[in-house]
């Protein structure tokens, strides 16, 4: 694998990657028929154990349906704590968004992608603070030590949303019609959270204030060698919580019981996972868990993650306080949104969890 050849200089291979601004795509357009080595992780262990026929090692999937019914809504909260507690992982069916709905945002995102190179290069960027929409390959690229086989696009759809002109045309009616119907079912997913830790509804809402939504399309082309990379390498979310929109590829994995479990697709139901700033503040009663995705030539993956946070960079979390006692002391200490998303880019994909330097 020429991985001790001496005149390998990565970062001219990153660089010329970068540059090109065609991403992933642009290799297999270019007609590669091998990993590019920035790509190659050695030490990666591919111990793919997918549990499926084990209903204890399945996630959990929640149906929604007649959630306003309160007979309905304490079970469903009852199965959302569960979920939160146990695997830090669920899927949704009936959640109030149609399969028509999810389907074309799934083909806008393909659009999106496929879309001639010299149409994407206009908005290829690495600026991710000023930029509302942006497009590029591997968001830490020249931190980690192997890149990812995926491109990306994101929009930050609220609490200031771009201009509908501003959105590319080929995703931009059902961005902005997906985006809304989002908004409301994270309120639903936040809402469930707080009651399922015994609080009020609104509660983890109002720390929220306001409310941020960004929208990450990820394409990952199908991998001349799909086992020497991976689509998403270990690692936590930075949010409160994530919604993930995945195709009927699949790829997601969650670490659950020291195993790699599958998180398969469902078509019409989407996957929420808890986020660390939830678990922040939660203090740990729900958990933020290791994911990742793996690399297959058997088609192309498309999944869109919907990150829920706080944009006001000035607000400062710690434990709720309703959850402390003497027998359950505050883990971690008090920090601001600055000081935690810094840390969360400074560090990269490293595959460790962002919340160890926050702990008292």
């Amino acid at each position: 694998m020429e991985n001790n050849d001496s005149t390998y200089d990565r970062n001219a291979e990153v660089k010329a990657f970068d540059e090109s601004k065609s991403g992933v795509r642009g290799l297999i357009e270019s007609g590669v028929t091998k990993i590019p080595r920035m790509f190659i992780n050695p030490d990666q262990k591919f111990d793919i154990n997918i549990s499926t026929n084990d209903s204890n090692l399945s996630v959990p999937i929640i149906d929604l349906k007649d959630i306003h019914n309160n007979i309905n809504r304490v079970e469903i909260i009852s199965q959302v704590k569960d979920a939160c507690k146990k695997w830090g992982f669920f899927q949704v069916i009936n959640h109030g968004i149609s399969v028509d709905v999810l389907d074309e945002m799934i083909d806008g995102i393909r659009r999106f992608h496929e879309q001639d190179v010299e149409v994407r290069k206009k908005i290829y960027t690495r600026d991710f603070i000023k930029k509302k929409i942006i497009y590029y390959s591997n968001s830490t690229l020249y931190k980690d030590k192997f890149a990812l086989w995926r491109d990306t696009v994101g929009c930050s759809m609220a609490p200031d949303p771009p201009k509908p002109e501003e959105l590319p045309q080929v995703f931009r009616d059902i961005m902005i019609e997906y985006s809304k119907k989002l908004m409301e079912l994270g309120s639903t997913i936040l809402e469930l959270l707080s009651e399922a830790l015994g609080l009020d509804p609104s509660y983890i809402k109002e720390m929220m204030c306001p409310e941020s939504l960004f929208i990450q399309g990820h394409y990952s082309p199908p991998s001349p060698q799909p086992e020497l990379t991976m689509g998403t390498t270990k690692h936590t979310d930075s949010s409160f919580i994530t919604i993930v929109l995945q195709n009927h590829l699949g790829g997601l994995q969650v670490l659950h019981q020291n195993q790699w479990v599958t998180v398969p697709p469902v078509h019409g139901a989407l996957v929420v996972n808890i986020g660390d700033l939830l678990q922040l503040i939660t203090n740990d009663k729900f958990v933020s868990v290791y994911h990742r995705v793996v690399s297959s030539d058997k088609g192309i993956r498309i999944s869109l993650a919907n990150f829920f946070s706080n944009s006001d960079s000035s607000k400062v979390l710690g434990p709720i306080k309703e959850l402390l006692s003497e027998e359950n002391p505050p883990i971690y200490r008090e920090i601001s949104i600055a000081e935690f998303m810094a840390h969360h880019f400074n560090k990269g994909h490293d595959g460790n969890s962002i919340l160890e330097p926050f702990k008292l």
